[in-house]
């Protein structure tokens, strides 16, 4: 009772405050006690400026000073200070200070400070500071300096200082120099300068400067100067850098490096792609992997036999100097009382050394599977072979060829160190293509 008795008490006075004209006592500023928009000691009028502010729902002029409402706060100029609402703050103009809210803050123009709300921060032109908020931060124009938000922020053009969602971050049409950390995406419609990093994908509509880091994609859709890293894939047009994926790089020019299962370079350039597949434009590129493929790479089919397995068909990559071989072969001789299969890799290199006549030199891995058909308790499910071969071979016709090639090799077993045999390879086939 006693409390409610002096709730009771102070709104009546306040009531009683508030039936007082507002005129020349407030006009030059002072205390706005306000329980509604009309209702309150001091006007709202084009001159009226406020460094004391009270209420529950209030519209006033400009404040300089310290507003505090229970609801909602409306500055039809600017406001200087600290304003601290229930629900929102709303400026016309500009913002210098402290903004507190449970459900968002507006302003119109410039902020300077810190704005904080439950839901939303939206800023009309600039942001000089710091904005946080549950949903999400808006500015209309430049940002400098941290907004954090529980789902997403959008900067209108610029952004320097450090952006982080729980979602999404979404920069405009002019430089992002900084951070931008989203648990979603980042999307920045012109430069970025800087660090960005996304749970699944980054996107940079012009020139990235920096590094970018996502768990799915990254695109750049200008030059790249820095450091892309991806789960999936990454996406150039000039890179300047390096790229590394856990399966694929793609750019129209490279001066840098690309690390991942496949690398694509579409225009002549220089650089080095490390990976499994790498095809470039550039004959003269350095390529590391287990297929390198440029324009001028023939394929070719080739068939043959010999004294380590009865039947084999691979293709072979061959550009000017260096080749890769991939194949697969049928029963392995010395297990031949039982179904057995091999596949196999190999690269070299080989030249011409008199017309139509080519000598080659490689070496392979090759894998053995014998399918469990074991007929002697010593020999495995499966093994492997380190071979080395020197090859002759002389085509008759541009796209028909035929070769003999002798090595040696040693069969091991995978599960223990120990060699199942030695012995010299001799072979025979054909080359189509």
């Amino acid at each position: 009772m006693k409390l409610a008795k002096r709730y009771i008490t102070f709104f009546t006075a306040l009531l009683f405050l508030c039936s007082i004209p507002g005129n020349a006592q407030n006009k030059f500023g002072g205390i706005n006690l306000s329980l509604w928009k009309g209702i309150s000691t001091q006007p709202c009028d084009s001159s009226q400026a406020t460094y004391l502010n009270l209420g529950i729902v209030t519209k006033l002029n400009q404040l300089k000073g310290i507003g505090i409402n229970g609801f909602s706060s409306l500055t039809t100029d600017n406001a200087y200070g600290i304003q601290i609402s229930g629900l929102s703050n709303v400026v016309s103009g500009s913002m210098r200070g402290f903004q507190l809210s449970g459900l968002a803050n507006i302003n119109g123009d410039d902020v300077t400070g810190i704005i904080g709300s439950g839901v939303a921060n939206v800023i009309g032109n600039n942001l000089h500071g710091i904005g946080f908020s549950g949903l999400m931060n808006i500015t209309g124009n430049d940002t400098k300096g941290l907004l954090l938000s529980g789902f997403m922020n959008i900067t209108g053009s610029s952004s320097v200082g450090a952006d982080i969602a729980g979602v999404i971050n979404i920069g405009g049409g002019s430089t992002t120099k900084g951070i931008k950390i989203a648990g979603l995406a980042n999307i920045i419609g012109a430069d970025l300068s800087g660090i960005a990093v996304g749970g699944l994908i980054n996107v940079t509509g012009n020139d990235m400067k920096g590094i970018q880091i996502a768990s799915l994609t990254n695109i750049a859709g200008g030059q790249t100067n820095g450091l892309q890293i991806s789960g999936l894939g990454n996406v150039g047009v000039h890179v300047n850098g390096l790229q590394i994926a856990g399966l694929s790089n793609i750019t129209k020019s490279l001066h840098g490096g690309q690390v991942g299962i496949l690398n694509i370079s579409q225009f002549a350039t220089s650089g080095v792609q490390v990976g499994l597949v790498n095809y470039s434009k550039s004959a003269a590129k350095a390529k590391f992997g287990l297929v390198n493929l440029n324009p001028d790479t023939r394929y070719q089919l080739m068939f043959f036999g010999g004294n380590t397995s009865k039947g084999n068909v691979a293709m072979r990559f061959k550009n000017d100097l260096f080749y890769t071989i991939l194949g697969l072969g049928s029963n392995y001789l010395d297990l031949d009382k039982k179904f057995s299969a091999s596949a196999f890799y190999r690269t070299g290199l080989g030249f011409e050394v008199f017309r139509n006549w080519f000598l080659s030199g490689d070496i392979g891995y090759q894998h053995i599977e014998t399918f469990h058909n074991k007929y002697e308790e010593d020999i495995p499910a499966r093994m492997y072979a380190l071979q080395t071969r020197v090859n002759i071979e002389y085509h008759p016709a541009k796209k028909f060829g035929i070769f003999a090639s002798g090595g040696y090799g040693v069969t091991n077993y995978y599960n223990k160190s120990k060699t199942y045999e030695k012995k010299p390879i001799v072979e025979l086939g054909i080359i189509l293509f």
